[in-house]
């Protein structure tokens, strides 16, 4: 075999997969609800999880409040980070999480987006 030429067993495909996972991106969420509470979760892929969420299979919260709208997105390097992140926008009071939502807004509209995604 010359050198720097790929093995044919297919290890060079799974190592390529690993890298990859390890690069995968989280997101951290927050849903604004049809009766103005805030819903707040993490995935590896949001639009599949909003998907979920307005079937009615995502989470039972959202099944009973009906999510409204995106308020809040982040991107996160690691499953552990988004989890924490989680947990702190969790531990929030109602008025911090409208705080967030609003400051985070404003920052959409410097890249272009004016509004928060509608869930439809």
């Amino acid at each position: 075999m010359l050198s720097g030429s790929l093995p044919r067993s297919g290890k060079a495909t799974h190592e390529t997969d690993n890298r990859k996972k390890k690069h995968a991106s989280y997101y951290v969420y927050m849903l604004l609800c049809d009766d103005n509470s805030y819903y707040t979760g993490y995935s590896g892929n949001v639009s599949s999880r909003l998907e979920r969420h307005k079937k009615g299979h995502g989470a039972r919260y959202t099944r009973m409040r009906r999510p409204n709208r995106i308020v809040y997105v982040q991107r996160l390097t690691t499953r552990a980070a988004a989890m924490r992140r989680e947990r702190q926008i969790k531990s929030l009071s109602h008025d911090q999480k409208r705080t967030l939502a609003t400051h985070h807004r404003s920052g959409m509209a410097r890249y272009g987006r004016k509004k928060p995604l509608r869930v439809t």
